[in-house]
């Protein structure tokens, strides 16, 4: 049964004179602190004599006539229903005073009576960590409240023991601490977090020092995986290992090669002691793959490999031995236009590639899949030759032309070589995606390109024109351009023809402007070429055989008449 003698109200005197030690003056004063604000009187027996439900408190019967105050939360549980009837025997603390009445605690005597159970189990050899929340606290510390094993057991935590910042330190709060002072005589329990983290912070860092002392491969537990990485238990110390720590490849994601739980070996290759943090690998702990690369693999190789990522600028392939190679995307293939490594390539697909370039240093490895494949250019010049008509589809539009796909490779066709109308672009009724025929009117296999002609297709302007004209006809037409060897003359449809300076006879280039008619006879028409050459000169001499002929068929007529006749003209 309990009573008054339970617990008593200490003076700061007999609190200091308590077993603390001289260090600890501090914590029987901070202690006393919160006696004085928390307890009033000693423990007692009372008897509820009244509930009413809409009171918020209960009348409690403390001896001596007196009633005391109970508030309704004190022997409620956590659904809001009472734990006891009018008429039942609780133990109480008074608390304080309101008025007349004394306000009781029920919570605080159970509290006490834990303390006082603790302290009958407890020996000065004894170890304890206890959970705890925080209930209250005043100017010296936290009076906390025991969770689990240490329920409702009551604990004082000094301030200059609790390691909280202010902010943080809220009522309910969940702390760990290590209890460091109990006086039976007074009913009292001090903990501290301070101890408890200075002792974990000693055994981690004689757990490092060891560890760092032996440099070995250590087995060790995954306890949490992030996105950065993961953190492994080592004998009871965390360390990180970053992801770029986890495999030769390079950086990788965790949760892809690794669980909670799972056993890992790995190697410390940092500490910082000044953050006390502790970094691990785990492709430290393991031998190089790189070393046994060197002495297998160099550049021209072939080797067959596993694709494990696409990207839009190629994808990575796996060697089998935790090395990746890169293999990009202008690698893939011979097509100059392919938009996705996807349209070649799927994750898990076994390919075989060129080693084009190994980097033993940096750890690069670059490879090839189109030099392991027939060449397109080679193919396409077997099996044709300049003067064939293909069909492809436009698939590049520039200023000067169209790139004209030809199934695995690209030819160019020129502005100047797709219309007979002169100034005539390909963008001008061409689109991409448009299939058109056209000539191969040049191989250059040195510099691997193909020239294409839609217009060779056509008959050319010459060529029409050649079939109403011939060489020695007399035409007339206007000087369209002048240059240093000569002029040039549009003709019917626009035809163009050419006098050489020698072939103008008597009058001037000089004197010639452009937009000026001018008469002269054909000299040649080459087809082939394209090609129509004038003559101002033969001009004047067939004029001059018309002449003598004319002469010849009229016996009245002089060579004089005739000569006179040709200078008036």
């Amino acid at each position: 049964m309990l009573n008054e003698a339970n617990i008593k109200v200490h003076s700061r005197k007999e609190i200091e004179a308590m077993d603390l030690g001289e260090e600890d003056v501090d914590f029987a004063s901070m202690f006393e602190a919160s006696m004085q604000q928390e307890v009033s009187g000693g423990m007692v027996e009372g008897t509820i004599v009244s509930i009413k439900e809409d009171e918020n408190g209960i009348l409690v019967d403390v001896g001596k006539k007196q009633e005391g105050l109970l508030w309704k939360s004190e022997i409620q549980d956590e659904e809001g229903n009472f734990l006891f009837q009018v008429g039942d025997k609780i133990p109480v603390v008074i608390t304080g005073q309101k008025g007349e009445r004394p306000i009781l605690s029920y919570k605080k005597a159970i509290r006490s009576q834990k303390v006082e159970d603790f302290i009958k189990n407890y020996n000065d050899e004894s170890d304890i960590v206890v959970e705890a929340k925080i209930i209250s606290k005043n100017r010296g510390g936290y009076i906390l409240e025991g969770l689990g094993e240490y329920q409702d057991v009551e604990f004082f935590l000094p301030k200059s023991q609790a390691y909280l910042k202010e902010s943080s330190a809220k009522s309910g709060k969940k702390v760990k601490a290590k209890v460091i002072k109990v006086d039976k005589e007074h009913n009292s329990i001090v903990v501290s977090r301070k101890a408890l983290i200075e002792e974990d912070r000693a055994k981690r860092q004689e757990i490092i020092d060891n560890l760092l002392a032996k440099d070995e491969v250590i087995r060790g537990t995954v306890r949490k995986i992030t996105s950065y990485g993961m953190f492994v238990d080592v004998g009871g110390v965390d360390g990180l290992v970053h992801y770029s720590e986890i495999s030769y490849k390079g950086p990788v994601n965790p949760a892809k090669h690794f669980k909670e739980g799972d056993e890992v070996d790995v190697k410390i290759i940092n500490y910082d002691k000044e953050k006390k943090h502790l970094s691990l690998s785990v492709k430290a702990a393991t031998r190089d793959p790189w070393l046994d690369l060197k002495e297998q693999l160099e550049a021209g190789d072939a080797v067959r490999v596993t694709v494990s990522n696409i990207e839009p600028y190629g994808a990575f392939v796996d060697l089998g031995n935790d090395v990746e190679g890169f293999l990009h995307v202008s690698e893939i293939s011979w097509n100059k236009n392919i938009k996705h490594p996807k349209e070649y390539l799927n994750i898990g697909d076994e390919i075989d590639v060129e080693i084009v370039e190994i980097d033993f240093e940096n750890r690069k490895l670059r490879v090839s899949l189109k030099n392991l494949l027939p060449k397109p250019f080679e193919k396409f010049v077997k099996e044709h030759r300049v003067g064939d008509v293909v069909k492809g589809k436009v698939v590049t539009l520039t200023n000067f032309g169209a790139f004209i796909n030809l199934g695995e490779i690209d030819g160019l066709l020129h502005n100047e070589d797709y219309s007979w109308d002169r100034g005539a672009k390909c963008s001008d009724t061409l689109n991409e995606g448009d299939e058109v025929e056209v000539k191969i009117i040049n191989i250059d296999q040195d510099k691997e390109k193909i020239s294409l002609s839609k217009k060779a297709l056509e008959s050319s302007p010459v060529q029409k024109f050649a079939q109403n004209h011939k060489s020695g006809e007399i035409v007339r037409g206007k000087i369209r351009d002048k240059k240093d060897f000569g002029i040039f003359v549009e003709l019917e449809d626009g035809v163009d023809a050419l006098i050489r300076l020698e072939d103008l006879g008597e009058k001037k280039a000089n004197e010639l402007e452009i937009g000026d008619e001018i008469e002269a006879a054909i000299l040649f028409i080459d087809e082939e070429k394209d090609r129509i050459r004038l003559s101002v000169k033969k001009l004047a001499r067939l004029q001059e055989k018309a002449a003598l002929k004319e002469f010849s068929d009229d016996s009245k007529t002089t060579l004089g008449d005739v000569l006179k006749e040709q200078l008036k003209k």
